[in-house]
């Protein structure tokens, strides 16, 4: 297992590594940008205060490899994440396998090259979701590293689903998203099926400048199996 983990991560960076070499003669999309927001809220679970993320990422013809990341500015125990993403889209289609890392779990040390089996800090996803354009659905599901345990104390291969309908008013883009856990796991804080995550977004652009406009957005989140409710202020910096 500790040697499936490092053969990811190897084989993410090496992709990344050879879409760069050929970006003179291809057409490598990047993505460089960083959100700033008043509270990290993830899948309607809360992990910070202020904090900054940046996303660093390529893509070439629907294959993408995105780094993400998130630190506190305003709380030293805030979370601290390093994410790495390996996707294809094809049409509406898309899956991916994500590698996060968090400072804390397993490893009271919080070393990032720490595999070996309950005493990592990494936990791996793997997704599957469609854009059908009215609406797209995503599926989720821990599969390795330091996933939560369910009723009987074994990995519950944690999962979530979401549902997202975007739509324009008032010249701002709105998006109405749905998730849900579906079975009992304590990565969610969950004893079953339960409502997790119920979001309101709205994003504008605000002009700057004929040649810069920055991105706002806000977010109305409530998680119903907590009973607890979020607003989340924030802004986009990108070239």
């Amino acid at each position: 297992m500790k040697r499936v983990f490092r053969l990811f991560s190897l084989t993410a960076l090496s992709l990344f590594g050879a879409a760069a070499a050929e970006a003179q003669e291809t057409k490598v999309e990047t993505t460089i940008a960083a959100d700033v927001v008043n509270q990290y809220i993830w899948r309607g679970q809360e992990l910070g205060n202020v904090s900054l993320q940046p996303t660093l990422g390529i893509d070439y013809k629907g294959l993408s490899l995105t780094a993400w990341g998130s630190v506190g500015l305003t709380d030293p125990d805030d979370t601290k994440e390093f994410d790495l993403t390996l996707a294809y889209s094809i049409g509406g289609f898309n899956i991916g396998v994500t590698d996060y890392w968090f400072n804390t779990g397993n490893d009271p040390e919080g070393r990032y090259f720490m595999y070996e089996a309950h005493r990592t800090n990494h936990i791996f996803e793997a997704n599957v979701g469609y854009d059908f354009g009215i609406a797209s659905l995503q599926w989720y599901t821990n599969f390795a590293g330091n996933d939560g345990l369910n009723k009987n104390g074994k990995r519950a291969y944690s999962s979530y689903f979401e549902a997202s309908v975007p739509f324009k008013l008032a010249s701002v883009d709105w998006t109405v998203t749905a998730g849900a856990v579906p079975y009992a796991t304590d990565f969610y804080g969950t004893s079953g099926f339960a409502v997790t995550n119920l979001a309101l977004t709205a994003t504008k652009d605000i002009r700057v400048t004929d040649s810069f406009s920055l991105p706002i957005f806000a977010r109305l989140t409530a998680n119903p199996c907590s009973q607890k409710a979020y607003l989340v202020f924030g802004f986009t910096l990108r070239p």
